[in-house]
């Protein structure tokens, strides 16, 4: 009976110690999770922080600011907008190329008029008569027998002194051009992150004034 009795308490016990074994597993396993859990959400972190970095190293290389030196340089380069192209306003390029193309048929129209008009001057003014350069530009219905040539010396020679002043505006002004693109390309570079706030706007509108002199003007009106 006592053996019976003590295989009886045995087999009532191996059960609560089991249930302990379980717990304990069960525990084990319930950490096992939550650090798993842990080590994820660590990664996450990790991957999301690389994942910004990148970005925001593709959105730093967007963000492209010209230098103004390097802009200066380019464009001392005559005729070719280099630094309207190293600043990327290639808007601009149409006006720098036709500003440079008027001038430069200017001058060639200018001087070639210079030419002509003073080669005849000095044909008339030698009173050489194998020289009959100036025959050309006798007015119609005249000959070279009838023609007042004091009145076309003087007429010549005011064409001629005339074309090479528009000659000399014409160099002047293309040199002018060149400078001002230089300027612009530079200035361009130096505001590229210039922020001009939209409240800035000018507005020109015709205003009438109802007084005793009843005038009637232009208003501007500049809003900062």
């Amino acid at each position: 009976m006592l053996t019976l009795s003590a295989n009886v308490s045995a087999q009532e016990f191996a059960p609560l110690q089991y249930s302990d074994q379980t717990e304990a597993d069960t525990t084990f396993e319930a950490d096992n999770e939550t650090d798993g859990v842990e080590a994820a959400f660590a990664v996450d972190d990790k991957t999301a922080k690389a994942l910004t970095d990148s970005i925001d190293k593709e959105q730093s290389k967007k963000q492209w600011s010209p230098n103004p030196r390097h802009a200066l340089y380019y464009s001392l380069v005559p005729g070719l907008g280099l630094g309207q192209i190293y600043n990327r306003k290639y808007w601009k390029l149409p006006i720098v190329y036709a500003g440079y193309a008027a001038l430069i048929y200017a001058i060639i129209y200018t001087n070639g008029k210079y030419s002509d008009y003073r080669k005849a001057y000095i044909s008339i003014a030698d009173e050489d008569e194998s020289t009959t350069t100036w025959q050309k530009y006798i007015p119609a219905g005249q000959t070279a027998e009838d023609v007042d040539k004091g009145w076309l010396t003087n007429a010549l020679n005011q064409r001629y002194m005339r074309f090479r002043r528009y000659r000399d505006l014409s160099i002047i002004g293309i040199v002018a051009w060149y400078g001002l693109s230089i300027i612009d390309a530079f200035v361009d570079a130096q505001l590229f992150n210039f922020d001009i706030t939209p409240d800035l706007s000018l507005r020109v509108e015709p205003e009438i004034r109802l007084n005793e002199y009843r005038n009637v003007g232009v208003n501007c009106t500049l809003s900062f």
